[in-house]
């Protein structure tokens, strides 16, 4: 039997869908969406030291814009500061703030229940095999990303 792979490519997206509209529901009491909710976890991992908008960017793979965005709401909702880098002028570092550490525990459980419900009845060695597959496809992605911008910056 043939895989259709354009409804693998359907599916995928409605899979992320469901889970960032779940995250949204789950997180609603905190004024928080799924996506600002993963971002702020990651700064408050590394509040110690302080995160670029380029390192959300690098980890999170959303557009230096997006973040820009993201990190603009955050701090408007209080969960976040903005301070000059000590080594370099034109640099600024994000930092969680103590409204941001008090939703943190909401914010991982909320995102661990969407992941326990997402692979719910799912093997350790299914996990294991998805994670493989999901690695090879974006790894077949930015090669195909990088080969294009070579093929388009040689012309």
């Amino acid at each position: 039997m043939a895989v259709d792979r354009s409804r693998l490519a359907h599916d995928s997206r409605q899979i992320n869908i469901q889970m960032e509209q779940m995250a949204n529901r789950c997180l609603a009491e905190a004024g928080i969406t799924g996506v600002q909710a993963q971002m702020l976890l990651y700064l408050l991992r590394h509040s110690e030291r302080g995160v670029s908008v380029t390192e959300l960017h690098q980890v999170s793979g959303y557009s230096k814009a997006t973040i820009s965005n993201l990190v603009k709401r955050l701090r408007e909702k209080g969960y976040v500061r903005v301070e000059p880098c000590l080594e370099d002028d034109r640099r600024r570092l994000l930092f969680g703030t103590e409204k941001g550490c008090r939703v943190q525990a909401l914010l991982a459980n909320s995102v661990r229940d969407v992941e326990d419900q997402l692979y719910r009845d799912f093997s350790p060695e299914e996990l294991s095999t998805l994670d493989r597959l999901q690695k090879r496809m974006l790894h077949n992605l930015w090669t195909f990303q990088t080969h294009s911008k070579r093929e388009a910056s040689a012309t």
